[in-house]
């Protein structure tokens, strides 16, 4: 990738670097090396389905690579190609929670997502998008196999990769982010993995609590954990807590689709005060990072830990 048309780049901020970088990839894997006439149709369609899926999230994960490397290595003995690698395997992270947004949305029948429809719903798509979520996959690979292979974490970096899901995104990237800074103790890696086992937990706690109480407009999804049955923390914190009585009501309404049951839910939700509970839950959760940043992260930049806390707690999407 030739950057000789943007000679201002230190002027530019990461967000705009990262976003720019989308469009180099897009380019790489629809354009380059595959230019035989035959591949054109599916090219156009790779196209779309990075452009659909791919931007249009919050970038937390994408953005969190290049700026806790800065935080790890400092600016002088930061090369340009790290940087750009770094922008890089951001992407990646983002394509890597497109494909299981994009599968996801497949098996909760849900409609909406990141304010426009789910991309099976897009007219034409149906369950052609499960091929399409691995093509976002297998995008990744080649990404990371033109880039990375010759650097000393590249195998690190693909079995992150491989073995990462929601829970452990943020664990996925603070690993890589140390192995690029050169970083290899398997204390120091052990300790990240305590502080974010703790962050990625209470995502997945507040996933939850969001899906139920989250505004559509504002997190571009409609939730339907409660008509899918699912094991949330609201419903299993719930039934530790109820009557007999309201565990009744419970059996009855939950999992089922329509709107009336759904509301009957909610509204046993209201009653035992769910919406308090979990923003005392997410007060405790994030002083118990805080006591885990200070006993773990000793040899470790507190600020990496603190600006990924920040970007999720007391998030509304």
């Amino acid at each position: 990738w030739s950057d000789e048309h943007y000679p201002n780049d230190v002027q530019l901020s990461d967000p705009k670097l990262f976003d720019r970088q989308f469009e180099k990839l897009v380019c790489e894997l629809t354009e380059q090396d595959m230019t035989d006439p035959v591949l054109t149709d599916a090219l156009n369609r790779l196209r779309e389905i990075l452009h659909y899926n791919a931007p249009g999230g919050k970038r937390n994960r994408g953005l969190s690579v290049i700026g806790s490397l800065r935080e790890f290595v400092p600016p002088s003995k930061l090369t340009p190609e790290e940087v750009e690698r770094a922008l890089l395997v951001g992407w990646c992270i983002e394509l890597l929670q497109a494909f299981f947004l994009v599968a996801d949305d497949i098996m909760d029948a849900s409609v909406t997502r990141r304010g426009q429809p789910c991309w099976y719903k897009k007219e034409g798509i149906g369950l052609d998008a499960i091929n399409d979520a691995f093509l976002l996959e297998g995008s990744i690979y080649r990404l990371l196999r033109r880039h990375c292979r010759g650097q000393p974490y590249y195998l690190h970096l693909l079995d992150t990769v491989y073995v990462s899901h929601r829970c452990r995104l943020c664990l996925s990237l603070c690993c890589y982010r140390l192995s690029q800074a050169g970083i290899d103790s398997e204390v120091e890696h052990s300790n990240a993995k305590h502080i974010l086992l703790e962050m990625g937990e209470f995502f997945q706690i507040q996933d939850d609590y969001l899906d139920c109480y989250g505004d559509p407009a504002v997190t571009g999804k409609i939730g339907t954990d409660i008509q899918d049955n699912k094991c949330s923390w609201l419903v299993v914190t719930a039934l530790g807590i109820m009557t007999p009585e309201q565990r009744a009501e419970l059996e009855v309404c939950y999992g089922k689709t329509d709107a009336e049951s759904v509301e009957r839910v909610k509204a046993l939700y209201d009653t035992l005060e769910m919406p308090v509970r979990y923003h005392q839950y997410e007060e405790e959760s994030y002083r118990r990072l805080q006591n885990l940043i200070q006993q773990h992260a000793q040899n470790l930049p507190h600020a990496v830990f603190l600006n990924f806390a920040k970007k999720i707690y007391k998030r509304n999407k």
